[in-house]
């Protein structure tokens, strides 16, 4: 039996990665755990919590999978790709996943391009129907400064790892990514040592890669990759 875990990303939760849960569950008969990490969910409290939190969290996951299951996959997406980079580094997992891996920071060029799309939603009176505004919305003010630090500490830590990395590796990346640079999945194809690597661009895809417009691609890329 297979167990598959996905670790969703910094100041998001479970339903950033759902419609790809989704197809794999339909998909397959694979045992699949998608924990929300320390103070993340829908109801975002991060105060207080650190890397060494979230790290722990989907650290405890997998070794409950491991426990169970001959074959281990992990998926993550944005902080948890990098999450996922140092669990395979670690415990040698079958197949890694990442998705929009936050292996670089902010890409500020796009995130202009993104305020604009708000602004110009704003004036037609379409702001409640743009995607990325009604994501980031109820997280405006919500999150601590010490949270942030807390993120760049755990890419920091997590970077180091990439050269450890055996497994089998997909990598996805959206081009107009407003969050993490697209180039991002260069600096991970080039630091990742493992012999077996495919990186995939979409280019009509967002930071939100599993809830763009490129999904359906992308659930199914994913799934074969898995499957092979």
């Amino acid at each position: 039996m297979i167990g598959c875990l996905v670790i969703h990303g910094y100041t998001g939760g479970p339903y950033e990665v759902e419609p790809l849960v989704n197809y794999l569950h339909e998909h397959t008969d694979w045992h699949i755990e998608v924990p929300t990490l320390p103070g993340h969910g829908r109801q975002l409290d991060l105060k207080g919590k650190s890397h060494k939190n979230w790290i722990s969290a989907a650290e405890e996951a997998l070794k409950g999978l491991m426990e169970k299951y001959e074959r281990i996959y992990v998926i993550g997406f944005s902080m948890g790709g990098m999450i996922s980079a140092y669990l395979a580094a670690k415990y040698k997992v079958d197949k890694l996943v990442l998705l929009a891996p936050a292996g670089k920071y902010l890409s500020f060029k796009q995130i202009a391009v993104d305020a604009g799309g708000f602004v110009a939603d704003g004036v037609r009176g379409k702001l409640g129907s743009n995607k990325l505004y009604n994501h980031y919305r109820n997280k405006l003010g919500r999150v601590p400064f010490k949270a942030n630090l807390e993120f760049l500490k755990l890419v920091k830590f997590t970077r180091g790892y990439l050269k450890k990395v055996e497994s089998e590796v997909l990598i996805a990346q959206g081009q107009m990514d407003g969050m993490v640079p697209y180039k991002t999945a260069y600096y991970l194809d080039k630091e990742i040592t493992s012999e077996r690597k495919e990186v995939v661009f979409f280019e009509r895809s967002r930071h939100l890669i599993c809830l763009g417009d490129d999904r359906e691609t992308l659930n199914s890329m994913v799934l074969q990759f898995l499957i092979k």
